[in-house]
């Protein structure tokens, strides 16, 4: 497993993390099981969120319950989550008080007293900057959370936190995969006039981030679109999924490594978070954290999902 710098810290963390918003519903030892086996692949991240299950905080519950960590073994992981939306809403809420009020409600669930990450989950339209500076604050004096980031922001919209929030952002999730890479697409067709593909809709979120030390971690990294479906063995793909498999027989890996491998190797340095609760596609996946893809297999795994390589 490859580790990478989270940020400009001297903190290094596993290519591949794994996800988990979808272990409500599953057995203690199913949810030990598809843990150990990311611990086994070299996999020490596990990614959270306070809406992921219901009630809210429902799988960070399920993850204390299943896996009752010791302090030694607490210690060894990196456990981050994320605030904000409000699901009864539906809306959004970066006010000082509920940034609190959540991440207290995932330290009692997760049965710990720190969080290493805590992401604020998609902007919020009536941001006051200076609320989320005065909840980062208290929560990083009290100990409560060591580092801070942001989910599906922008430049500008991380450009106003960072005026007012004196912690580093360190982070920023955004959605990524072969077939979902606009962040990605938009810079090679620059310039290309009527072609769709060269408009910019992220204000150029993914050069900011490699430009201010902000560490981009991939979600959905398998779906097509958003959630729509995985392009992996989808009739849908059939031109990509044939370069996969070709590679992955080149390679000798199976063909989710391949899809992890296209994200791993690009030199961001960024971070495939997983969403599987199938133990057999974490083993998988954890294959494409080092993979050596050449720039022509990239390239034609680009082009084969549909991009233009002008």
């Amino acid at each position: 497993m490859r580790r990478v710098p989270l940020s400009d810290s001297d903190v290094n963390v596993p290519n591949v993390v794994l996800g988990l918003m979808r272990i409500q519903d599953k057995t203690d030892e199913e949810i030990r099981t598809l843990v150990g086996t990311a611990l086994d692949h070299g996999i020490d991240f596990f990614d959270h969120a306070d809406v992921y299950g219901t009630p809210v905080h429902g799988c960070e519950r399920r993850f204390a319950e299943a896996m009752r960590l010791s302090p030694t073994q607490r210690a060894e992981i990196v456990l981050q989550t994320k605030c904000g939306i409000v699901p009864s809403g539906p809306y959004f809420d970066f006010s000082a008080d509920h940034i609190l009020e959540s991440v207290d409600g995932s330290l009692e669930a997760l049965g710990t007293d720190y969080l290493d990450i805590l992401l604020l989950h998609r902007p919020d339209a009536l941001v006051e900057p200076e609320e989320v500076a005065e909840a980062f604050d208290a929560l990083h004096a009290a100990g409560k959370v060591r580092a801070f980031g942001v989910s599906n922001h922008t430049p500008g919209q991380i450009d106003l936190l960072r005026r007012f929030v004196r912690q580093p952002i360190v982070a920023n999730q955004v959605q990524l995969s072969i077939t979902h890479a606009p962040l990605v697409a938009h810079g090679v067709a620059a310039n290309m006039a009527g072609l769709d593909q060269s408009v910019g809709r992220d204000n150029g979120m993914l050069d900011y981030c490699r430009l201010h030390d902000i560490t981009v971690q991939a979600w959905s990294p398998l779906q097509a679109g958003f959630f729509t479906g995985p392009f992996l063995g989808s009739p849908e793909y059939p031109e990509l999924n044939a370069v996969i498999d070709r590679l992955a027989a080149r390679h000798r890996v199976p063909p989710l490594a391949i899809a992890t491998a296209w994200i791993t190797r690009h030199p961001a340095r960024m971070q495939v978070v997983l969403g599987t609760t199938t133990p057999q596609r974490v083993a998988d996946a954890a294959a494409g954290s080092d993979l050596p893809l050449t720039r022509a297999e990239w390239y034609e795994l680009f082009r084969a999902a549909g991009y233009a390589v002008p």
